[in-house]
């Protein structure tokens, strides 16, 4: 890595884990996309079809992700940070300057670009989290990436609840645009002086990860409770915006202690270096024997490992892989059939009268906030032989009757499925991060994710556009379609493909399986 800094103690590493963390709880812009899909679709007077374009079109940029890996190996990962909020300022600025006519009109095919340019600016910012994680937290990067993507998750719900606090009595949809531009260049700017490698032990992670856990579980009940229930959420938007802020804030207690304990600690030392100098030769040894096992050597726990490695992969031995092509269909069949359904949330809330748009995206946040901190939980408390292909499998089976539910026309089964989608896919999301360094080596890790990841726009072209036809098909003349049938034939199809995904996730786990119990 070009940069790689020495720390004289692991507050700095906790600060990067914290910024982090901040960054993935803003970088899932694409995720709030359904609260104002149906205005871009009146705005710009398209189809259905034309607007899951629009939708597969942010995950189009991750074709290109790989770029992100390079530039990674190459460039100050500041930097790279900085390009990728750029990207997205760029990106849904223009669109929301727009929507607000202060620009003139752009075409269908300048607005797909626009999209296209937002969503590569997500793989920026999730290879520099990944790589600082991995480096910075090699020993624990299982657990410490299921925290910090687990935020990711909650993207749509924190957007949400700004956009009600700038706006509590007259609820815009183009505030989504303005947020989803202006938040990531901002937080970036502020977190790039402490998004870098910092060699060094960690020091007491266990306890320090235990309280960041108490926060997030925290915040996940919080989200969770504002978002079923309105009168919590959405009648106070203002309070409910404060309390979600401040609980992200509250992050920084965990680093700021470390720092305090380092001033305390090196006070202490340089006080008891003065005295040991006044007592003479022998306490001096005595002092050397005490401190011989501290900072510069790793404690029993640190050199824990924290996932079985396999050697490193280069692009054209990826390609060559069976275990690659089969996790690959597991991603495909699971998360990105998870992430297409969110996508189309707005449409499927419309369809059966569902006013309350919002708020179903901010319980597929929530609960796909919940999904990914759950997977984080699993690897804590897990065997060291436990197999993540296992626990993708786990979490394939849920969705896949979450779709064939989806049949019912009922109100409730709608809420259910949607929060089993949000969590599965969250959860699914989040292990794939760590299986891929797993499988493939941490070497190349940036190129190898973004090419796993690439398969989510092909996906979302695919089911969106299938779901756009079964769609277009019961449409009425006005190009609306109103009832539980418009979406009857998607859900098969989406559930069918999911129950494919669940039997090769079994087979990767088959294949794995040896390797998990030797590695670890």
């Amino acid at each position: 890595m070009p940069l790689s800094t020495r720390s004289s103690g692991s507050a700095l590493q906790f600060f990067s884990l914290i910024c982090t963390i901040w960054l993935q709880s803003i970088n899932g812009t694409n995720s709030d996309f359904p609260a104002y899909s149906s205005l871009l679709k009146k705005h710009l007077s398209i189809s259905q079809v034309q607007l899951n374009y629009l939708a597969a079109a942010s995950d189009a940029g991750k074709l290109f992700g790989w770029i992100s890996g390079l530039a990674a190996k190459h460039l100050p990962l500041s930097l790279v940070i900085f390009i990728g909020s750029a990207l997205g300022l760029i990106g849904y600025g223009l669109q929301y300057l727009l929507l607000e006519h202060k620009i003139y009109s752009l075409s269908y095919f300048q607005i797909f670009f626009l999209f296209m340019l937002a969503g590569n600016g997500i793989c920026w910012l999730n290879t520099v989290c990944y790589l600082v994680i991995l480096k910075n937290f090699s020993h624990y990067s299982g657990i410490v990436l299921g925290l910090s993507t687990s935020y990711q998750g909650l993207s749509a719900n924190i957007y949400t609840a700004l956009a009600g606090a700038i706006s509590p009595r007259k609820f815009s949809s183009k505030t989504y645009l303005l947020l989803n531009s202006v938040i990531p260049i901002g937080l970036s700017i502020v977190s790039m002086p402490f998004m870098r490698v910092i060699e060094g032990p960690v020091h007491d992670i266990k306890g320090k990860l235990a309280v960041i856990f108490i926060i997030t579980v925290a915040t996940g009940a919080y989200t969770t409770v504002g978002s079923i229930r309105p009168e919590f959420g959405y009648l106070r938007p203002r309070l409910y915006a404060t309390g979600l802020v401040l609980l992200l804030l509250s992050l920084l207690l965990v680093p700021l202690w470390a720092s305090l304990k380092e001033v305390l600690k090196e006070k202490w030392c340089f006080q008891r270096e003065m005295k040991v100098f006044t007592v003479g030769e022998e306490e001096v040894g005595v002092e050397e024997r005490e401190s011989g096992s501290g900072f510069g050597e790793k404690s029993g726990e640190e050199r824990e490992s924290g996932g079985g490695i396999r050697e490193d992969y280069g692009v054209t031995k990826l390609m060559s892989s069976v275990d690659f092509w089969l996790y690959l269909g597991v991603y495909f069949c699971g998360a990105t059939v998870g992430l297409v359904y969110l996508n189309n949330l707005g449409q499927i809330a419309e369809s059966r009268g569902h006013t309350k748009t919002s708020a179903l995206v901010s319980l597929a946040s929530s609960f796909g906030f919940l999904g990914r901190i759950f997977s984080s939980i699993l690897d804590w408390f897990s065997h060291k032989n436990s197999s993540r292909p296992a626990y993708i499998t786990l979490f394939m089976v849920p969705m896949t009757g979450a779709f064939f539910l989806l049949l019912s026309s009922s109100t409730t089964c709608l809420y259910m499925s949607t929060a089993i989608v949000g969590i599965s896919s969250g959860a699914i999301s989040s292990i794939a991060v760590s299986t891929t360094s797993d499988l493939f080596g941490q070497k190349n890790f940036g190129l190898n994710h973004n090419i796993v990841v690439a398969n989510i726009p092909i996906g979302s072209f695919l089911f969106g556009y299938l779901s756009a036809i079964f769609y277009d098909r019961k449409a009425h003349v006005s190009g609306r379609c109103m009832g539980a049938d418009c979406f009857r034939g998607t859900f098969i199809v989406w559930g069918s493909v999911c129950s494919l995904g669940t039997i090769l996730s079994f087979f990767l786990y088959l294949r794995t399986r040896k390797h998990y119990m030797r590695s670890r």
